[in-house]
């Protein structure tokens, strides 16, 4: 652990890394080999409650910083996170289980939207609009929302932050962030970079904390905070919804996924197994936008199958540094019991396992890369995200089914189409009821193009340009002359 420069055990609150106020701490765990890696600061009410004091503090100075000296702070932040690209990706792999290479993107992506952002903080424009009177002059002009409360997950425990804080303090707000208790390192890792680059104390206040439920309360009921975004289930996001309701917050909400992949007759079968293959594993099937559903033209089923499992064969599991390694362990035992159960569902509805389908002997949280065969809609694995690497092929005939199986959920967040009908491309795209479509890729996710949902995957967008308006309120001023 000496070799860590950037690994804190406090939480940060108002510039300072602290203890908790009883002195109370909790143990993070490596998901690989379910060894300690040090215990960190376990912050309840009292802690959350100084923490927002200390960002409406700053959040009423920092407000009134040019927005090109915010972008120079966010720019340099950005440049030290890439200097620290290794070390952030291996506390990030010690935490959260995956294989370095896939620690090494996160920290890229995740620091894509730093730079993003900065750039953007320039560009927070207002509106001069036709005048109503000849001796009046209307204006439309954009201010930050004050500050925001942002929970994060553990299974991108660097970009879920950066996709929040960074437009955030680009738009001249404050940031507390509660970042999932399995995975508190990264955040607190980020905070002491974004000091390093002299972001003013108070902007960004890490709270790490075992106990979500009381500090979430803190967050969504306090006046002070004007904005959540909250990245996790939907179930848990509903509660904050209605918990954020008596002070009409704003909100955004990055919710479930049930995301189908839709694989036409005449795609191009390579790049078909490739992109559903990419969008199904990454990080052992752990993001809200994997593939949860691959449904397969008839005319090719077979064909599919059979290259999908040779590309799935490919896959090497073990610990993150390991060499070859290409997929990590399950976060928790608990993820591990929901795929058994999807499976063992799946079998007695008729569905054969072709490859996989139970925990590995690797042992811990570690499980087989899962393929099914004959898998149907009527099956928990049509209608639940699994969250882990399972893969079920389902059998379809037209078009219109296709899509009315895709659609067949109360999620909206991702979903893929393979074809090569330019046609089909448009028509099935725009009948599909989600907010991301990747037509012939897997891989969907930048910091240029809007990341969010419809239906019962949220509220809002991150990322690019229209990222930056969910931290800003719109100020309409009615001059008379």
């Amino acid at each position: 652990m000496n070799r860590f420069t950037l690994l804190k055990q406090q939480a940060y609150i108002n510039g300072l890394f602290i203890d908790a106020l009883n002195n109370k701490t909790f143990s993070v765990t490596n998901p690989a080999t379910r060894e300690e890696i040090c215990q960190v600061s376990d912050l309840g009410e009292k802690e959350t409650e100084q923490a927002i004091l200390a960002a409406e503090v700053a959040q009423k100075a920092w407000a009134k910083v040019l927005p090109k000296e915010r972008a120079n702070i966010l720019r340099c932040w950005f440049e030290l996170v890439m200097q620290n690209q290794e070390e952030l990706a291996q506390i990030l792999s010690l935490e959260q289980g995956k294989p370095i290479a896939e620690s090494r993107g996160e920290i890229a992506y995740g620091a894509s939207f730093i730079e993003w952002f900065a750039e953007e903080a320039k560009r927070i424009y207002g509106d001069i609009l036709p005048s109503d009177k000849t001796n009046h002059r209307l204006m439309v002009i954009k201010q930050p929302i004050g500050v925001v409360a942002a929970i994060t997950p553990w299974n991108f425990p660097n970009a879920m932050i950066t996709r929040k804080a960074a437009p955030a303090l680009a738009a001249g707000c404050a940031v507390v962030v509660k970042p999932a208790a399995e995975t508190p390192l990264s955040a607190l890792a980020l905070a002491e970079l974004a000091h390093q680059a002299g972001l003013p104390k108070g902007l960004l206040n890490i709270v790490t904390s075992t106990d979500a439920v009381a500090v979430g309360k803190v967050l969504t009921e306090s006046p002070i905070v004007r904005k959540v975004t909250f990245t996790g289930s939907t179930r848990v996001g509903k509660i904050l919804m209605e918990q954020s309701a008596c002070t009409v917050k704003k909100l955004a909400l990055e919710l479930g996924g049930n995301a189908p992949s839709i694989v036409f007759d005449d795609a191009d079968l390579d790049n078909a197994v490739e992109g559903v293959f990419a969008s199904k594993f990454r990080n052992s099937g752990q993001t809200c936008v994997c593939t949860n559903r691959i449904y397969v033209q008839e005319g090719i089923y077979e064909q599919f199958l059979a290259k999908f499992k040779q590309k799935m064969a490919q896959i090497k599991l073990g610990s993150a540094n390991e060499l070859g390694v290409t997929m990590g362990p399950l976060i928790t035992q608990s993820a591990v019991e929901k795929v058994q159960r999807h499976i063992e569902d799946a079998v007695q509805k008729g569905a054969t396992v072709m490859m996989g389908g139970k925990p590995s002997a690797l042992g811990g949280t570690f499980f087989e890369p899962t393929l099914l065969r004959d898998a149907t809609q009527s099956m928990l694995i049509a209608h639940e995200e699994t969250f882990a690497p399972l893969a079920p092929i389902i059998r379809f005939e037209a078009e219109e089914e296709a899509i009315q199986m895709a659609n067949d959920t109360e999620f909206g967040l991702a979903s893929y189409l393979f074809t090569q009908d330019m046609s089909r491309i448009w028509r099935v795209s725009e009948a599909l009821e989600y907010g991301i479509v990747g037509i012939n890729e897997g891989l969907i996710s930048n910091e240029i193009a809007p990341f969010g949902g419809v239906k019962e995957s949220g509220l809002g967008r991150e990322g690019s340009k229209y990222g930056l308006e969910e931290f800003l309120e719109m100020k309409y001023l009615c001059l008379k002359i």
